[in-house]
């Protein structure tokens, strides 16, 4: 329990820290002389990065994760206990069965959350309100359910 708290705590900082140093980095480039006539700017698509969203579970929960989806819901990508887009592609396609109506877009947005949150209290002891939130209740019911895989 207590390096579980230690990694929290780590990554709480490490991220604090990125966003500060993000923010500086942009402040930098609003002031950066033009690019030279003739060059092209690199697009932001092209070094946009990968967005991960375990909602609080450890490497070891997201594997469990991604395997029952593997199994149940084609995902194909690594067991890699990283929950990024083609993670959440295959949760939507699984929470469809739970009222998810939007799109299969792989972003873990209110309306996945919804859905999770209303298989989460239906089967995991989740008690808090279906808002699209993923509080702690969420969290919790969610490590839940991964440990149960």
């Amino acid at each position: 329990m207590r390096s579980t708290v230690l990694v929290r705590t780590l990554v709480s900082v490490t991220t604090a820290v990125g966003i500060a140093a993000g923010g500086l980095a942009a402040a930098g480039t609003a002031t950066a002389a033009p690019a030279p006539a003739g060059k092209a700017a690199v697009s932001t698509q092209s070094v946009a990065p990968l967005s991960v969203n375990n909602l609080g579970l450890s490497v070891s929960q997201a594997k469990k994760v991604q395997r029952f989806l593997a199994k149940y819901y084609k995902y194909d990508g690594a067991i890699d206990g990283q929950l990024g887009s083609e993670s959440w592609k295959a949760q939507q396609r699984w929470l469809k069965s739970w009222d998810y109506t939007g799109p299969v877009d792989g972003i873990a947005g209110s309306g996945t959350i919804k859905a999770l949150q209303r298989f989460l209290k239906t089967r995991h002891g989740y008690t808090g309100a279906i808002d699209g939130i993923a509080g702690t209740g969420t969290r919790s019911a969610y490590e839940r359910w991964a440990n149960r895989l």
